[in-house]
């Protein structure tokens, strides 16, 4: 094993995490392994804000680009990819360094996937038919009778988590929230730390505003043209970047830039509202870094862990 622990570092969009994981990397002699859903995919670079190549040739990064927008990942497929990744870090002896803003990543490795089984079509088309036909509200009432747990935190308009909840209920005969609580971590306890950016929401969003200018100025508008004219199925998780819809519609002369960038801003800054959220509900002893300014988030990180030097 490494002689240093797995760092994990959470936070929102535009928080400074990446930028923080590559100093560290640098510092440590660390490897970096992506935790952001939307960096998985290659036709993603701009909008989903991956490492330049200036970056990556700094520090070793895994798993930025490695899917097609067509082919959706599941936390449980990025999960075997992640570990497989950090064992190979660890047979270098080198110290892995998980990055990113998807918070079911991180909740996989430290507190476990769980083992559901296989949704049958038939279930999977049962439950799809009747959300469409009844709607929302009645299949929200119906899970709520199977599984009032995953019913609870399934945000409104989620139809995919609806319909998923409500065919695993029907496969199985088991509530999805039941399959989920019989867990185990990933990783050992122990063998990692976690650390989670939470800086001043107001501050987050004036760097969301600026990065989402500098995306476009980067290219954002074709990349977004070139990914919406694949037609590929609006569900998929790559078709659901923040700004992508915004950008797209531009695109297509629906809205001119000065509409499409608004909307984008405003939907990049529920996101981040929405990641914020979930960091404090589910990693609350993880220690905080509250600045904003690299060397500032920097000298923090210091101060919590002291010694960054690789033994």
């Amino acid at each position: 094993m490494s002689p240093l622990p797995i760092t994990l570092i959470a936070g929102p969009t535009a928080s400074g995490k990446s930028a923080l994981a590559l100093r560290l990397a640098q510092a440590i002699g660390g490897e970096i392994v992506n935790a952001d859903a939307l960096q998985l995919y290659a036709d993603l670079r701009i909008l989903s804000a991956r490492p330049s190549a200036d970056e990556a040739a700094r520090a070793p990064h895994h798993l930025f680009g490695v899917a097609d927008a067509a082919d959706g990942w599941s936390v449980g497929r990025w999960l075997r990819a992640a570990m497989a990744v950090i064992d190979e870090i660890a047979a270098r002896r080198r110290p892995a360094i998980v990055v990113g803003g998807t918070g079911l990543y991180f909740r996989a490795l430290t507190v476990g996937l769980a083992d559901v089984p296989a949704v049958s079509a038939q279930a999977r088309a049962a439950a799809e038919q009747a959300f469409d036909a009844e709607g929302e509200s009645a299949a929200r009432a119906r899970l709520r009778g199977l599984d009032p747990l995953a019913e609870a935190r399934i945000e409104v308009g989620d139809r995919q988590r609806l319909v998923r909840a409500l065919a695993v209920a029907a496969s199985t005969g088991r509530a999805l929230s039941a399959w989920q609580a019989d867990t185990r971590p990933a990783l050992a306890p122990g063998a990692w730390r976690g650390v989670a950016l939470e800086p001043d929401r107001e501050a987050l969003y004036q760097r969301c505003d600026a990065r989402l200018a500098a995306m476009i100025a980067a290219g954002a508008v074709d990349e977004a043209k070139a990914l919406a004219a694949r037609g590929l199925d609006p569900s998929l998780p790559a078709m659901k970047a923040v700004g992508l819809r915004e950008l797209a519609a531009h695109g297509r002369g629906e809205l001119s830039l000065d509409e499409a960038n608004a909307l984008a801003q405003q939907e990049t800054r529920r996101y981040a509202k929405r990641q914020l959220t979930w960091l404090r509900n589910q990693t609350p002893d993880w220690p905080r870094i509250t600045a904003l300014e690299p060397d500032d988030q920097w000298g923090q990180f210091v101060a919590l862990f002291g010694r960054l030097t690789h033994p």
